[in-house]
C-alpha cells in the first residue's frame, strides 16, 4: 500500500507552538502513539501534536484512530487541570462521541480544547474543539467515571 509522500511541514521539520510543552502522562500507549503537548496558562488548557507519518491513513491525513485517541486524552486531562474535585482522580472512558469535521494532513498542528460540563458524585461530563492548523477538524464530547486516586505518571 503506497504512503503519503514527505513533505517539508513533516513534524520532523516543523516547530512545536510556543508555550507548549511535552506531554508525560497516559501511559506506555500515549507514549508510543504521541508524543502529545500540553500549554498551561491560567484557564487556558491545551493540548496538542504534529502529525507525523505514523499518525496518517493511505491518504497522508491523520488516521481517525489516532484523532479518536487524542479526544480520549484531551477530555480528561483537560477535566484534572481545570477541576480540583477530580485532579488527581483515574477518569476511565464510558463513552465518546466524535464528530470529525474536517481532514488533518500530515505536518498539520492539531491542538484541543475541552471543558468539564458537569462533575457528578460519580461521573464527568466534557467536551472539546479539535482544530489543525486553526481549522476545526473535530466535536467531541465524552462521559468518564470517577475512578480511584491515579497512579503519579497517569495525571501531569
Amino acid at each position: 500500500m503506497p504512503h503519503a509522500p514527505e513533505t517539508a511541514t513533516t513534524a520532523a521539520n516543523a516547530a512545536i507552538p510556543t508555550g507548549f510543552a511535552p506531554l508525560v502522562a497516559g501511559g506506555p500507549y500515549i507514549q508510543h502513539n504521541g508524543p502529545l503537548y500540553v500549554l498551561h496558562q491560567g484557564p487556558v488548557v491545551k493540548f496538542g501534536f504534529r502529525v507525523e507519518r505514523h499518525h496518517t491513513n493511505p491518504m497522508g491525513n491523520l488516521h481517525g484512530g489516532m484523532m479518536a485517541t487524542f479526544c480520549d486524552m484531551l477530555l480528561p486531562l483537560s477535566v484534572h487541570r481545570k477541576s480540583d474535585q477530580v485532579a488527581d482522580r483515574f477518569l476511565p472512558t464510558i463513552s465518546l462521541q466524535i464528530d470529525y469535521l474536517a481532514p488533518a494532513p500530515l505536518g498539520a498542528w492539531v491542538e484541543g480544547e475541552a471543558e468539564p460540563l458537569r462533575i457528578t458524585r460519580s461521573l464527568v461530563f466534557a467536551q472539546g474543539l479539535v482544530t489543525a492548523d486553526g481549522v476545526p477538524c473535530a466535536r467531541v464530547s465524552g462521559v468518564f467515571k470517577i475512578g480511584p486516586v491515579a497512579p503519579r505518571d497517569a495525571v501531569e
